[in-house]
């Protein structure tokens, strides 16, 4: 993999013989003393650094801490003209405990080869290096905390294919219930790809208008409709980086179709416009629904289906996961208590109870709102059952009675119900406890036949 090495020696004929080994593979920066060290120190962070001890003007040995201080990421490898074997293996040990990656000694056999192979290997470790960071960010992003919130082995599964292909550029549906994380998936799909430092694009094809989805999909120039302007659309502000297309199957089967054809080709043109664009941004979407079923309905084209799916991720609901639960109560509940500069040791057993029983209907994001209004309402040292607005709200055990739903419906239907009544019939703030979006409760009134 190439790499920026920055090659530290005073000597030019080591340097030339380093260009010519490493230059045609990788980018070189050159410093030929301690002092020229220093003012690499200011710019840009290499992926490795090539040090000599013995510089003239300074000892690398005693330089490694400094350069370790600035950045303390990147593997550094020590090179050494030591007279003697002996004197070679005590700078060794000496480099090492400095924080030293490796150390090579430059002899009469000076080993190139295998030179080459260590800085290979620094710059894999390099780059391992930055992908655990940058899932640990996401994941912190997503939970507040560096802890780990996924106990249960279906997230940790998860968590292990999106390592694996997130660093390629093949399309992923992620499917899961509303409130599953499937946005939050996305991201963290992004960070851990090389389109990291370029954007990703996040469209609800649920919430756009239906007569306006494709202009703001694929562009549009002025004059090719009613009040049409010249507009770049998401495929061409996602250049470079994501596109990540939310309810997939909510999108208009006509529109799907062009979406079909711009994937295929790899071009977009706007509508009404004469010219098409190349793109290159890679495409995520996500779907709430069974797959099966939407292509079934009709709400999902099936060769659409095979090219936006060739990895599927799918984010099972808090009810099958129960052990995760209360480790992202937990890292919620110290996030809003932060946020509200409140002194909360944690949930009562009474209130951890009711948690861990609840099935969650809105998922991820309803406890979320269930933890972040907890925390605001709560007048103890912990979020007592009282604080929880889920206390009259039972399992699908206990409320399911209806033969013409499955226990999965059982829950929403009784959920929706149940927060309904308490709400007084406020729609959107029974979305908004639910954790779901305005849309998708009105969806579920009407299938499930409730009065509202």
């Amino acid at each position: 993999m190439k790499g920026k090495i920055l090659i530290v020696d005073d000597e030019e004929s080591i340097r030339a013989l380093l260009r010519d080994v490493l230059g045609g593979e990788h980018e070189l920066t050159e410093a030929d003393s301690g002092a020229a060290l220093q003012k690499c120190l200011n710019q840009d962070e290499p992926d490795v650094v090539l040090l000599d001890v013995n510089l003239g003007d300074a000892n690398g040995l005693e330089l490694l801490p400094q350069v370790k201080r600035r950045w303390p990421e990147t593997p550094v490898i020590i090179l050494t003209g030591a007279p003697s074997e002996h004197e070679a293996v005590s700078w060794a040990v000496d480099a090492t405990k400095r924080g030293a990656f490796n150390f090579v000694r430059k002899s009469a056999e000076f080993d190139i080869e295998k030179l080459s192979a260590d800085v290979n290997t620094a710059l894999e470790h390099r780059r391992q290096t930055n992908e655990a960071r940058l899932l640990r960010r996401a994941l912190e992003n997503m939970s507040g905390t560096a802890s780990p919130v996924f106990q249960s082995a279906a997230m940790r599964d998860v968590v292990r294919t999106i390592e694996r292909v997130a660093p390629s550029d093949v399309a992923i549906l992620i499917a899961g219930e509303s409130g599953t994380g499937k946005e939050v998936i996305a991201d963290l799909i992004h960070v851990l790809s090389p389109r990291s430092k370029a954007r990703i694009i996040k469209i609800n094809c649920a919430a756009l208008p239906r007569e306006l989805i494709e202009s703001e999909l694929f562009g549009s120039v002025k004059g090719a409709y009613t009040g049409a302007t010249d507009r770049d659309g998401f495929f061409r502000h996602a250049e470079g980086g994501t596109l990540f297309l939310d309810e997939i199957s909510e999108m208009p089967i006509e529109v799907q179709s062009k979406l079909l054809r711009v994937l295929q080709d790899q071009e977009v043109r706007p509508v009404g416009g004469k010219t098409s664009f190349k793109t290159n941004c890679r495409i995520l979407t996500a779907t709430n629904r069974k797959t099966e079923e939407a292509i079934k309905d009709g709400k999902l084209r099936e060769d659409l289906f095979y090219r936006i799916s060739a990895i599927t991720v799918y984010l099972p609901p808090l009810r099958e996961r129960r052990e995760d639960i209360m480790p992202l109560a937990n890292s919620f509940l110290k996030r809003f208590a932060g946020q509200a500069n409140r002194a909360l040791n944690g949930f009562s057993s009474s209130a951890i109870e009711r948690i861990t029983m609840f099935d969650w209907p809105g998922n991820v994001r309803q406890l979320q709102n269930e933890v972040q209004r907890a925390v605001l309402l709560s007048e103890g040292s912990q979020v007592d059952a009282a604080d929880l607005s889920i206390s009259s709200a039972r399992t699908a055990s206990e409320t399911s009675t209806d033969t013409n739903y499955t226990l999965l419906e059982g829950v929403e239907r009784n959920a929706i119900i149940q927060m309904l009544k308490e709400t007084g019939g406020n729609k959107l703030e029974t979305a908004k406890r639910l954790g779901i979006g305005r849309q998708t409760l009105y969806n579920k009134i009407k299938a499930y036949g409730i009065e509202a």
